[in-house]
Order: structure tokens, then C-alpha cells, then sequence
């Protein structure tokens, strides 16, 4: 797993699949530096295809939530940009979003703000969805191929791994954006990217989800504190997790100084992207990146380093990259 089925007892935020993002994934457009991709993922396991009968397509985004992308570009694990997006209803297999782009305090307003970047741009749910542009910024929203590998049941029986990808083969949603750097940026080359998803209860939005580095969550949480740990912000991440986190690694064998250090590479819960390096997990995220095994070494103090699983080979060479949604069965 990466970020799928993260709320507590491996259900669904809310226990609604369409409130769950999997991944997020940084990295600088392979065609023009002086752009950067972002994408977050949805849905795992998505199960409507538009080969089915309109009236079989029951899961899109949610039409109550806000699907958010978070930019901090001065440190301070606040948002300083911020890209959000909300969605209509699903009729009759069809949905629309609208995105927005905000800077400085607007960033970190629960409510979309800022200018709108598109509106009522259709949602793609076949192969056939192609990008479009949304302002400044190229956009997709639609199925994908999960580019997510990982062997979850090895990791479960101990770290003997299967050599079976439970990912494979499976669907998600995907919002996916390539994007001016001078958009992201403050003074500095590197930023800290998180996404959120926020539903509207009684009137007020409640983040029901969060997600920055891969398999993290999932694995160093525990089960009990994960919807509380979905609602927090990355800001008060250190206060409530550095110890916790830490006594989780010394269980798997870490000294005690050393795990204190380890934690504060992943507190606050933030990728960090520097865009004068070289792209990949830490670094940002590339979809060919294997932050499973990252996750394993780091759970472990290095005695398990890999899980044996190569990268999905449906990826695209242009935008989006990932790769086209898979057939599923028929009913």
C-alpha cells in the first residue's frame, strides 16, 4: 500500500472509496524544466468503466469534497499555494470538475479560492480522456492505470514477499497537473508538496484525508490514531508523531537517537522537492519511483531492502504518463 485504504482497520476515509487518495507524485515536466507535474490519485480499485451502461457508473469523485493540492514554498509547513478542485454530481456517467489556484493566505483557506483555472471541464472515464488546458497549466482528470507496485501480503507474513504486485492491473482516479515553476516557487528551488481531500459536513468542510510521503501513513500509524492522524496538518506533525514514530522504529531495531533522526526525515509528513536536483523519492516522486521498498528499508533499519516488484510497464511518455485505465471484468 501507499496511501490506499488509510483510514483505520484498512477502510476507506469516511468509508467511502472516493474520498481515499493512494499517491502523490512530483517531478519536473520531462520536456521543460521550467515546469513541474503534480498528480494525486483516487479511488483505488476504481470500478466503473464507460464500456458499462451509464446507469453501472456509481463512483467519480466526490461531489461534497475538496480535493486539494498544498505548496510550501518557504519552509514552514503551511501552505503557500494551493490547487484545489470540486466536482458535480455523477449522472448518468458523467461528471464535471472545477479547479482553483490560490496564493498566501488564500492557500489556506478550507473553502476553493483563488482564480479559477477551468470550469466544468468534463471527467474523463474511458481511454479516450485527453488533457486540456487550465490556464497557465495543463490538466487531466480522469481513469488511469495505478502506477502504484507494491506486495502488501508480504509485508504482512513477516516480509516474505510473493512476487505478486496487487496493484497491477488496477484503476484509479487521477488529477494531474503540469505547472509553471513560478507558480510554485518562492525565493528558494525546493517546495513541500501534501494533498488533501475535505468533506462538507453540516455546512463545514472537514479534512477526512492527507498525504505526502509514500507507504508512511500506513505503516508507521497506528491503526487506532489513522482518522485522527488524516485530519491533522503537517505543521503540528513533529508535536504529535516524533515520539511515537520514534518508539515504532526502536521496536524494529533502532537506537534511540537514531530513530529520532530517522522520524525527523519524514516529520512533517511533507515530499519535499528540490528542483535543482536530480528527481526521485525522497526527492520529489517519480512514477517509476519503488517507495514500497523505501518504505520497507526505512520500517526495518535496512535488513529488508526490496520487494522484488519492477515499475508497471503501461506508462506514457507524455502527459499524463500514467498509463491508460485497464478493462475490467463485465458483469
Amino acid at each position: 500500500m501507499s496511501n490506499h485504504f488509510s483510514a483505520a482497520n484498512l477502510k476507506f476515509p469516511g468509508d467511502d472509496a472516493r474520498l481515499d487518495l493512494t499517491d502523490l507524485y512530483v517531478f519536473p515536466a520531462p520536456d521543460d524544466r521550467d515546469k513541474a507535474v503534480l498528480i494525486i490519485d483516487a479511488n483505488p480499485f476504481w470500478s466503473g468503466m464507460s464500456t458499462f451502461p451509464p446507469f453501472l457508473m456509481t463512483s467519480g469523485f466526490h461531489p461534497d469534497a475538496v480535493y486539494r493540492i498544498n505548496i510550501d514554498n518557504d519552509g514552514d509547513a503551511e501552505a503557500d499555494r494551493a490547487f484545489s478542485f470540486v466536482f458535480s454530481e455523477l449522472e448518468g456517467g458523467r461528471q464535471t470538475g472545477t479547479g482553483y489556484y490560490a496564493t498566501d493566505s488564500r492557500a489556506r483557506q478550507a473553502e476553493p479560492s483563488g482564480d479559477k483555472l477551468i470550469g466544468g471541464t468534463p471527467v474523463g472515464f474511458d481511454a479516450s480522456a485527453t488533457p486540456v488546458q487550465a490556464g497557465d497549466c495543463r490538466l487531466f482528470i480522469g481513469v488511469r492505470s495505478d502506477p502504484f507496485f507494491g506486495d502488501p501480503e508480504g509485508y504482512a507474513h513477516g516480509f516474505h514477499f510473493t512476487g505478486q504486485d496487487a496493484f497491477a492491473n488496477k484503476n484509479v482516479l487521477s488529477i494531474a497537473l503540469e505547472v509553471p515553476n513560478d507558480m510554485l516557487f518562492g525565493a528558494g528551488p525546493a517546495i513541500g508538496v501534501w494533498a488533501t481531500v475535505s468533506l462538507r459536513r453540516d455546512g463545514l468542510l472537514v479534512q477526512v484525508e492527507r498525504d505526502g510521503h509514500p507507504s508512511i501513513n500506513p505503516l508507521m500509524t497506528p491503526n487506532d490514531a489513522k482518522d485522527e492522524y488524516n485530519a491533522r496538518q503537517p505543521v503540528d506533525d513533529v508535536k504529535n508523531y516524533l515520539k511515537t514514530w520514534s518508539e515504532i522504529l526502536q521496536d524494529h531495531g533502532y537506537p534511540p537517537d537514531e530513530a529520532t533522526a530517522a522520524v525527523l526525515t519524514i516529520l512533517p509528513d511533507i515530499l519535499r522537492y528540490d528542483s535543482t536536483r536530480p528527481a526521485g523519492y525522497p526527492n520529489g516522486r517519480l512514477l517509476t519511483d519503488d517507495p514500497f521498498s523505501a518504505a520497507m528499508a526505512f520500517l526495518t533499519h535496512g535488513r529488508v531492502t526490496s520487494s522484488g516488484l519492477r515499475p508497471h510497464d503501461d506508462l506514457l511518455a507524455q502527459f499524463p504518463f500514467l498509463g491508460l485505465p485497464n478493462s475490467l471484468p463485465a458483469f
